[in-house]
């Protein structure tokens, strides 16, 4: 998925993104918006990842069909 798609269905894709990031919250979520750059920051920021580990698992999780969703 492109994050175009991402964000116009950032809903539906919240779940998945839970599974993935467990400890990313309801609030966290809604504040990232479907923003790929706040995504980033915010699994950086909870799991104490470089901003380039952190933007390489973020670029896999969108890399995936997520269409199932």
């Amino acid at each position: 998925m492109n994050w175009d798609q991402i964000q116009g269905n950032w809903k539906q894709i919240k779940g998945s993104i839970q599974r993935e990031w467990g400890e990313l919250t309801d609030d966290d979520l809604d504040k990232v918006e479907g923003d790929r750059t706040k995504l980033i920051g915010v699994v950086q920021e909870r799991y104490g990842l470089a901003k380039d580990e952190a933007e390489r698992k973020v670029d896999e999780f969108a890399a995936r069909d997520h269409s199932a969703v």
